[in-house]
């Protein structure tokens, strides 16, 4: 819905418009996303673009004042795509400064001015605040950081443009050469979509967008294009073949980027705003013979869009959490390791758990898996502990063919352990020293 009042805004027609919206939900290299929420969450950017666009044009303070309410939203949902919509905001700023000051545009009144200072200030401390959490983590965890060397292995390379994701009903099995020498093919897999990008050339050389906006869509969406291409590790002068390392290296917040391809989020929009002016270029061509087939043809051309985009994707049976889990107090360690399943236990109730990781795995937590690699054991008895870990839940199903794997036959006595069944789960309560 964003992407289709975005497009209505910038002058596309209602079926150009919905195409638009179809080709921003629905491009094909978003199914490799289906894991990813806070990557598929991107609907706040074309609503606060359309927002900020209709306020400014119209001179309407509730409109900014939206536009800028929406993109603090946007930016809650995470910095995967709340950094792309930070700059993006900032660049497009920088334009509307020049064409106000080339009169370009008419000079907004002091009521949006005002406006814009407060909605800029509240995007600003929702950033400020979404900071935070990854700012001290980076602090506690200094293997956080990101290196070119590691960047570079998420990093897509030009054929991902190519490749469709393995889910694809139509593309999936079509496109498996070029997907196939990927290193990471669910992070790399870019196919925009081969109606959308042809709808997008023909909105491109159209009349439908001003000219100045159609080259600007063409170029922006170009270099977010080149952008989510990443970093190669490599030295000297060469490292910056490709532009992200630019971005890597020298602009706040990029270093702690893990995979530059989700950038193909902003080249999905321009494509989407383009295709859409694109089938409107198709509809008025066909007008003119017959309106009627000017309409079966703008709605054929979404419903092509849209084929492209079909899955099938398949929908994870939820594994129940066991009692114990929410039973038991915290800190509390579940062994052996299996830790995105225990992350999403953690949700009934969310005790405070040892188990987690993130983009990265934690010093701390890999040093704590070797030295419980013998539980129950004097030495991982010691450690849980000293580390104030009150409950270790043992899962046997998970055992075997790990170091646990003879775990609930060892003896207990001496290590200060109260041993307990609780359902399918072993839970050792570990006692004050």
């Amino acid at each position: 819905m964003g992407a289709y009042l975005l497009a209505r805004e910038l002058g596309v027609g209602w079926l150009g418009a919905a195409a638009a919206g179809a080709a921003f939900a629905y491009a094909p290299w978003k199914l490799t996303q289906n894991g990813h929420l806070h990557v598929l969450s991107s609907g706040g950017i074309p609503l606060a673009l359309f927002l900020l666009v209709r306020g400014y044009r119209r001179g309407s303070r509730w409109s900014v004042l939206a536009g800028w309410l929406v993109a603090a939203w946007q930016m809650t949902l995470g910095f995967t795509l709340g950094l792309q919509l930070f700059y993006l905001l900032a660049l497009l700023g920088v334009g509307l400064v020049v064409a106000v000051w080339r009169r370009w545009l008419p000079r907004p009144g002091r009521d949006v001015l005002v406006t814009t200072v407060a909605g800029a200030a509240i995007f600003l401390a929702a950033t400020g605040l979404m900071a935070r959490p990854y700012l001290r983590v980076l602090d506690e965890h200094p293997e956080a950081k990101r290196t070119p060397a590691y960047v570079e292995t998420f990093s897509p390379r030009l054929r991902s443009f190519l490749a469709a994701p393995e889910e694809s009903w139509l593309l999936g099995d079509a496109t498996m050469r070029a997907r196939a020498p990927l290193p990471a093919p669910a992070e790399m897999s870019l196919f925009p979509g081969f109606v959308i990008c042809f709808l997008a050339l023909l909105g491109a050389f159209g009349s439908v967008l001003a000219r100045r906006l159609r080259v600007g869509l063409v170029v922006g969406t170009a270099a977010c294009a080149v952008l989510s291409l990443g970093v190669r590790d490599v030295d000297g002068p060469a490292r910056y073949v490709t532009p992200y390392r630019f971005l890597f290296d020298f602009v706040p917040g990029w270093d702690g980027v893990r995979t530059p391809g989700r950038i193909n989020t902003l080249t999905s929009l321009g494509l989407a705003l383009l295709a859409g002016a694109g089938l409107c270029v198709i509809i008025r061509a066909l007008r003119r013979r017959s309106p009627a087939i000017a309409v079966v043809a703008g709605v054929i051309g979404i419903g092509l869009v849209l084929v492209e985009g079909l899955g099938p994707l398949t929908h994870p049976t939820v594994t129940l959490p066991p009692s114990a889990v929410r039973l038991e107090t915290g800190p509390q360690l579940q062994l052996p390791p299996n830790d995105s399943l225990y992350m999403y236990w953690s949700t009934d109730g969310f005790p405070k758990i040892v188990n987690g990781f993130g983009g990265f795995d934690p010093t701390g937590y890999d040093r704590l898996r070797k030295e419980v690699a013998g539980f129950p054991d004097a030495r991982s008895v010691a450690a849980l502990r000293e580390l104030g870990v009150r409950a270790v839940l043992f899962h046997p199903e998970f055992a075997p063919g790990t170091s646990w794997e003879g775990a609930l036959d060892k003896p207990t006595a001496g290590l200060g352990l109260e041993r307990q069944q609780v359902g399918g789960v072993t839970v050792y309560r570990i006692r004050p020293s």
